[in-house]
């Protein structure tokens, strides 16, 4: 369960001010180390935002070799004899755990002054950081993933709204260029973008969805792991939201998009997929008191176990063969992933 991690995020961003030394003494709390989070805050013309980013090293990941002075077991809070079982059950293992992804896309976590409180949009930010705290807390127990786990996002509480059909949305007080800059790293490997996406009528349950596969401007099948992970985390049948042309390619190219979810598709090669929390109805980005507690909860759960999966190398978000059948049958597409010809 994730709730206790849920409910204190949410009771850390539900305030008028962002102050990045209190995100990183909320996190420092949980197990991460000093050298694991950075807060950056960025201003630009439409208002200034607060960036965290939170590298989580696992057991076998790329960085495991930069946790200095301590032995592999104190790394994993595991005693000697269990180290040497550890050992025992690696040794088949060769080249690093892969890294994942999990970034909090979200135009703002609040419209002050013209809202007071948390908005709906603030839930990609919300469960992208429960998260990154429930598996902190874990390794600190001593239950230490297999692969390293970045996570990022941002923070502003004023953010601007912006008229949209068939709800207005939250703008964001930086560019998407901005946005991808700090949260899309190059040592993703795979990422879950993680995004209120309630101001549609194209998805129609409550609880969250995920989309098909997005790789340089493929949109491939939907992972049949993240399936299987979704319907055992959920207890019922998977959601698919659907995603098209026009919602791969970058904004600012005056084309509607569903939101801005598959947004870190057009600054990375590695594969992409949304997470969206969902709703029945449309739901306005800039609402305030329609942040549900169960569904973020049952989202963060999502994600741990795809973190937890992935690392292990029993997650495949495409395949790579078919993939590259697809490449020599039809040619690149990245050229979606930029503005296109004016």
């Amino acid at each position: 369960m994730s709730f206790k991690q849920v409910i204190d995020v949410y009771e850390l961003l539900d305030t008028p001010v962002i102050k990045g030394d209190e995100i990183k003494e909320f996190f420092l709390k949980r197990g991460i180390d000093e050298s694991e989070i950075e807060t950056q805050k960025i201003k630009e013309d439409k208002g200034e935002t607060e960036f965290v980013k939170i590298t989580i090293r696992g057991r076998k990941g790329m960085l495991a070799g930069e946790i200095e002075g301590k032995s592999e077991a104190e790394k994993e809070g595991r005693s000697k004899g269990e180290e040497e079982a550890k050992l025992d059950e690696d040794k088949s293992f060769s080249g690093h755990a892969p890294t994942l992804g999990i970034i909090g896309r979200l135009g703002g976590i609040g419209a002050r002054p013209r809202k007071i409180g948390l908005v709906s949009d603030a839930d990609g930010a919300i469960t992208a950081l429960a998260a990154a705290a429930k598996i902190a807390v874990m390794r600190k127990k001593g239950d230490v993933l297999k692969g390293d786990v970045i996570v990022a996002t941002h923070l502003c509480p004023n953010s601007p709204i912006i008229p949209h059909e068939p709800v207005d949305f939250m703008d964001s007080p930086v560019s998407l260029e901005t946005m991808n800059k700090y949260e899309v790293d190059e040592r993703m490997e795979a990422i879950l973008s993680i995004d209120t996406t309630k101001g549609n009528r194209v998805i129609n349950c409550k609880g969250f969805a995920i989309s098909p596969t997005l790789k340089d401007g493929y949109i491939l099948r939907v992972s049949e792991d993240l399936l299987d992970i979704m319907q055992i985390v959920t207890g019922k049948l998977p959601a698919v939201f659907p995603i098209t042309t026009q919602d791969i390619t970058p904004y600012g190219n005056e084309i509607y998009h569903l939101n801005s979810i598959m947004q870190p598709g057009t600054a990375t090669s590695a594969p992409v997929v949304g997470v969206a929390i969902t709703t029945e109805v449309p739901v306005p980005g800039c609402a305030t008191g329609a942040n549900h507690a169960v569904d973020i909860e049952m989202a963060v759960r999502f994600v741990v176990e795809v973190a937890k999966a992935y690392g292990e190398g029993k997650c495949s978000f495409y395949d790579k063969k078919e993939f590259q059948r697809l490449i020599s049958l039809y040619g690149s597409l990245e050229h979606l992933k930029t503005i296109g010809n004016k």
